[in-house]
């Protein structure tokens, strides 16, 4: 018999017992129990041998798998962890996901004086001066889940240059880099953009290499929305590369795809390009959601031009520039992302319309919406971003499910959702379904229903391929030692049911999810409970405290 002070010791918070233990490593399953103490796992037993230890909480895992919290490499719930937001971000932990990693093109951080004291849609809301004070921000507002960020390309562009076209001077290249420097010393996981967008698609390769270069020392990742996913696909995915090699860090590629019909034949060609660059030695991988649809503003369907300098609004308004870009949309004369073209007015799904007189369009295709205000397409699109002031959320078809499958099964492949966190309960509107169904979606739709990949492998792209990626310390494996992030669920269940004409629905399946020992998830509903702490990069300067 143990003592009494033995037994205290071996006395567990949670013990998960009877599961079916996928590590994240990618190896087999197998049989066991795990014990978890305060944050962290202490104990991986074989089955039974906990049964007799103390327990404030036993969970019986029975015919389920027990994992690693998911890791969202793209999550878009910022706002849920500032200010009024819910930081429950109910659609994502009921699917799995522990930890969000934010900061597509824009982030809440860094500023400049210029964008602490002027607001627009380029520079954001909520700014903070530095991004360790934003993520202290985040820290004291609470999270179920645990949440870290890239620095957004487009805010450290919006430092150094505003909204302006153009070539980055000398001085404002160095102010670019200082507020890379700071912000991967904060934390940041590296340097994110979206090179489709204005401001982030006025920024050169060679700017780009340049920020890059100062990211460099601190072992961060350049992850990219790339400059073209449809008629340049090819041609971005060198650029990429190039920004990569010459600055001498690790590439990431946001949402792997090739957008529009005429361009589906280059998702093999992109893959072997990936290939070949990994077999010279090049450190480049991608991820990506399981969806044939991509999802953005209306405002996407505008020649880059028309947002510079903050003034797309004024040029809508404008007779002579908006006939300018009505031409630019209908022939295209340069390169830029086309959406509305690529997707078809027919593959355009409108969701963000908040005017009364506009709500009754939500849901519809552009060219329906066209139809019925008696519009050409083009101008139908501009009137509605105009009258809206907003960009106007949008849902693009625009891939094959053959080469979503074909990219799931990459060995080099993540999974993000690009988007933020909901609650069915209270949310308004229409939105992506990958909100709600990501994880779920490649669980049952391309693990168990068509085998795509195994269960392992899916679990090791959510989970390790994420952390060790990124350099995330102690998550992303179930591991002694390890933060107690975990997953519970039912392999033959779990389901996305999330639609496009029905988004907000969550995910089945998934009936225990605990972040840092803590259960957000219990018998599939969530429990309020807010344990969420921030990770941060390898070149932040608190580990020395650490």
């Amino acid at each position: 018999m143990p003592s009494p002070l033995q037994a205290v010791q071996e006395a567990y918070d949670v013990v998960i017992e009877g599961g079916q233990i996928v590590d994240g490593t990618g190896n087999a399953w197998y049989p066991g129990d795990v014990g978890i103490r305060g944050d962290r796992i202490v104990t991986i037993a074989a089955p039974g041998a906990l049964a007799d230890r103390q327990a404030v909480n036993r969970i019986d895992a029975s015919g389920m798998v027990v994992s690693p919290g998911f890791i969202d490499i793209q999550s878009h719930s910022r706002f849920s962890f500032l200010g009024g937001g819910d930081g429950r971000v109910v659609s994502k932990v009921t699917m799995g996901v522990t930890t969000e990693i934010m900061g597509e093109s824009t982030t809440n951080a860094p500023s400049s004086p210029q964008m602490l004291t002027n607001s627009g849609p380029a520079v954001g809301v909520s700014q903070f001066e530095t991004f360790g004070e934003w993520i202290e921000a985040m820290e004291d507002h609470k999270a179920s889940v645990n949440f870290g960020s890239f620095v957004g390309g487009s805010t450290i562009r919006v430092v150094g240059m505003g909204m302006a076209m153009g070539e980055a001077g000398d001085r404002e290249r160095r102010a670019m880099q200082q507020a890379v420097r700071q912000s991967m010393e904060d934390g940041a996981f590296g340097i994110a953009t979206a090179l489709v967008y204005p401001p982030g698609n006025f920024a050169s390769t060679d700017e780009l290499i340049s920020i890059n270069e100062a990211m460099a020392p601190y072992g961060g990742v350049y992850i990219t929305h790339l400059r073209s996913e449809a008629d340049n696909f090819l041609e971005a995915i060198d650029e990429a590369l190039e920004i990569g090699i010459q600055a001498d860090v690790p590439i990431e590629i946001y949402h792997l795809k090739a957008g529009g019909r005429r361009n589906w034949h280059k998702a093999a060609e992109a893959v072997a390009k990936i290939d070949s660059a990994r077999a010279s030695g090049v450190d480049v991988q991608a991820n990506m959601y399981p969806y044939t649809a991509g999802g953005t503003g209306l405002d996407a369907c505008f020649p880059p031009w028309a947002s510079a300098d903050g003034l797309l609004y004024e040029n809508l308004a404008d007779p002579e520039v908006r006939m300018r870009i009505r031409s630019e949309m209908e022939v295209q004369t340069e390169p830029w992302e086309p959406f509305c073209s690529l997707a078809t007015p027919e593959g355009t799904m409108l969701l963000g319309l908040n005017l009364p007189e506009h709500q009754q369009y939500r849901g519809w295709w552009l060219s329906d919406v066209a139809e019925a205000m008696d519009k050409h397409w083009t101008e139908t699109a501009m009137d509605l971003v105009l009258a809206e002031r907003q960009r106007v959320g949008t849902i693009y078809f625009l891939m094959s499910e053959e080469n979503v499958a074909m990219q799931i099964a990459q060995p080099w492949m993540k999974f993000g959702t690009d988007a933020g966190g909901m609650d069915p309960t209270t949310a308004t509107g229409l939105a992506h379904p990958r909100t709600y169904g990501t994880f779920a979606r490649v669980l049952g739709k391309y693990v168990r229903d068509e085998g795509v990949l195994t269960l392992e492998d899916a679990v090791r792209k959510m989970s390790s391929a994420v952390a060790t990626r990124l350099k995330i310390r102690d998550r992303g494996f179930l591991r002694e030692g390890y933060y107690a992030d975990l997953v519970v669920f039912d392999p033959e269940t779990v389901a996305d049911h999330a639609t496009y004409e029905r988004p907000h629905q969550l995910s089945t399946g998934v009936v225990h999810v605990l972040v840092n020992g803590v259960g957000v998830v219990s018998d599939g509903q969530h429990t309020g409970e807010m344990p969420g702490l921030a990770v941060r990069g390898p070149g932040w300067t608190g580990w020395e405290q650490r």
